[in-house]
């Protein structure tokens, strides 16, 4: 992945999403992120309907960073609407969520996510995380380019 990677973080709780772009800013993980409040709007965004039609606005993201607890469409039901997408089933997930009831990692797993990781108490820690996502998911991970949109010969991305 590269620096233009699109993160797509489905997270409801505002604190989180704010410790979310400070850790990231702290760890220099410039990346776009684009912010939907819950599973419902994680949907309309992959599929690009609704408000998020405009893909050019909209990018289709390169990692998506999943909280499990969440109203209307929960993280689980998520991850599986997502694995039987063709074309975007293969955007890497990463499970970031409060629990760590061994039942939620090995559910999560078998839906298809990626990696599982427990939202840290502390600030440092969350700064900690971010350097983490940056380092493996960002500039280190090589993932199939089955899933990403066409590029066309000018650089934008085709969506035939």
């Amino acid at each position: 992945m590269t620096d233009e990677a699109v993160i797509l973080l489905v997270e409801d709780g505002e604190d989180d999403v704010l410790l979310i772009r400070k850790a990231f800013a702290r760890a220099y993980l410039d990346n776009p992120m684009h912010v939907v409040k819950d599973g419902e709007e994680a949907v309309a965004y992959l599929s690009g309907e609704g408000q998020y039609a405009n893909r050019a606005e909209h990018p289709l993201p390169s990692l998506i960073l999943l909280d499990l607890k969440m109203p209307r469409m929960d993280g689980f039901q998520v991850l599986e609407w997502l694995r039987a997408q063709p074309g975007i089933r293969g955007i890497p997930v990463v499970v970031l969520t409060t629990s760590d009831l061994m039942q939620d990692v090995n559910r999560a797993y078998t839906l298809g996510a990626n990696s599982f990781l427990v939202k840290p108490m502390d600030f440092r820690d969350y700064a900690d995380l971010g350097r983490v996502i940056r380092h493996y998911w960002i500039k280190s991970v090589k993932m199939p380019e089955s899933y990403r949109p066409a590029r066309t010969p000018h650089g934008k991305h085709s969506h035939s």
